[in-house]
């Protein structure tokens, strides 16, 4: 099954490979130090989470739909069934991942899976960013549009630049990085707040890079952050 906009829904998850590595960046303090991570396998949502996706698991579960649900001004609602859902905390999206028999995707995954094999890009698909290749603030974006308007990274996996920010497993601090285990990190033990990761279309250039860190408390719900699921590869 495709939706509108061409996405492949007869597999929704891509296989991202193990492998090694630079995780961080120089811009900011808590994006510091550029450090060596491996990553195990694990399969990832090739999209954000729809609005149909988690209609869907509402309906099963008696759980409250969005803050913004029937909204059109944040494509929220029945009538965007192909666009990615948001006005969802962080404890909404775990509760959904596990329903589907995943989790959220770690932060180390999270940037290995964005990068897309790509080395030291600033973006999935290198360091120059322009309107075709992604739904974010400059382009004059109003909203959200469909999961797959744009081009797949390296990996196969859509949006991981753009058109919603994603909930990620960890908690935040800015000093992780300089503690952070080599082999498949998965955050602080605990934090007021959770890491959000990917820019969305209220962001701008600088926020939709692959090393950008960003966070919110855990019951926030925002009009431009979302979230996708990941399998760990038994």
């Amino acid at each position: 099954m495709k939706n509108g906009e061409g996405v492949d829904r007869a597999d929704g998850y891509a296989e991202i490979p193990s492998g090694s590595f630079r995780m961080g960046g120089k811009s900011e303090g808590d994006h510091q130090p550029i450090h060596a991570v491996e990553i195990s396998a694990f399969r990832l949502m090739k999209h954000h989470v729809t609005n149909a996706e988690y209609a869907a698991f509402c309906e099963a579960t008696k759980h409250r739909l969005p803050e913004f649900w029937g909204q059109d001004r944040y494509r929220c609602g029945s009538a965007y069934p192909d666009h990615p859902v948001v006005g969802v905390s962080y404890h909404d999206a775990a509760a959904f991942a596990e329903w589907v028999g995943g989790r959220l995707v770690t932060e180390a995954e999270w940037e290995y899976a964005a990068r897309g094999g790509l080395v030291g890009k600033a973006y999935p698909f290198g360091d120059e960013i322009d309107p075709s290749k992604a739904n974010y603030a400059r382009t004059g974006a109003t909203g959200t549009k469909p999961v797959g308007s744009y081009s797949p990274n390296g990996f196969g996996l859509y949006d991981m630049c753009g058109n919603v920010v994603e909930w990620v497993a960890d908690r935040y601090d800015p000093d992780y990085y300089a503690r952070s285990p080599k082999t498949d990190p998965t955050g602080p033990e605990g934090g007021k707040h959770c890491v959000i990761r990917g820019g969305g279309w209220h962001s701008g250039p600088y926020c939709v890079r692959v090393d950008f860190r960003n966070a919110l408390p855990a019951g926030w719900v925002d009009f431009a952050v979302g979230f996708r699921v990941t399998k760990d590869v038994t």
